[in-house]
């Protein structure tokens, strides 16, 4: 059987993103193939939802789809060091590629975000995020309907051309960074393929505040 991370790391070499950097182990002590970014592509998406602090010392970018079960699994502990942490914030970007459903789902998140703020994108993605089995565009209505919000607005933004361009542009610079799997991340340049574990997360941060890079 072929190891997700080493799968990861071909693909990054395969869509020639920046030079491969050194490998990080995660918490299970398997290493997580890492990357440069080019800094021409800007990762300030309209439509991003951003959690945490308004004004962080560390971000952290993360690439990911309602229907990915690592995204599901990840989703607490990100969501505990957004609470805890005074100084991070977590930008969601959404890589909606897993099928109809998830793009369903990120039209309606985007939506969602279009028509309300930070905070309710943040509430809705939360409760999304935490669904179980697949998502599509109606389940994302539900929890939109969930949280008092008006669902025929939020439908008809969702299929609106803004969000549909959204959508593209979310997907097309998450290809163009090589975050081929969900979920994957971006910090301080350098792209983080798939769930590394919540300690290692943390100690990247660390290492952003102490020494400017992933790894000190």
């Amino acid at each position: 059987m072929i190891d997700r991370r080493l799968l990861l790391a071909g693909l990054v070499v395969s869509a020639g993103v920046g030079a491969r950097a050194d490998e990080i182990p995660g918490d299970d002590g398997k290493p997580a193939p890492t990357w440069r970014l080019p800094s021409e592509i800007s990762l300030d998406l309209p439509g991003t939802i951003v959690a945490g602090s308004p004004r962080p010392d560390a971000i952290l970018v993360e690439f990911f789809d309602y229907n990915c079960p690592w995204c599901r699994k990840s989703a607490p502990d990100l969501e505990r060091m957004v609470s805890k942490d005074r100084n991070f914030s977590l930008h969601l970007i959404q890589n909606a590629v897993l099928s109809l459903g998830s793009v369903q789902a990120a039209k309606v998140a985007l939506a969602v975000r279009a028509a309300t703020d930070d905070a309710t994108a943040w509430r809705f993605h939360r409760a999304l995020i935490a669904r179980r089995g697949q998502v599509s565009g109606q389940e994302a209505l539900a929890e939109a309907r969930n949280l008092k919000l008006d669902a025929a607005a939020i439908e008809a933004k969702a299929d609106s051309d803004e969000i549909t361009l959204q959508v593209r542009k979310h997907s097309g610079v998450s290809r163009a960074l090589g975050m081929e799997a969900t979920p994957s991340f971006a910090i301080d340049g350098m792209g983080i393929g798939g769930w590394p574990g919540v300690r290692t997360i943390q100690r990247i941060v660390g290492n952003v505040r102490a020494c400017d890079a992933i790894s000190c």
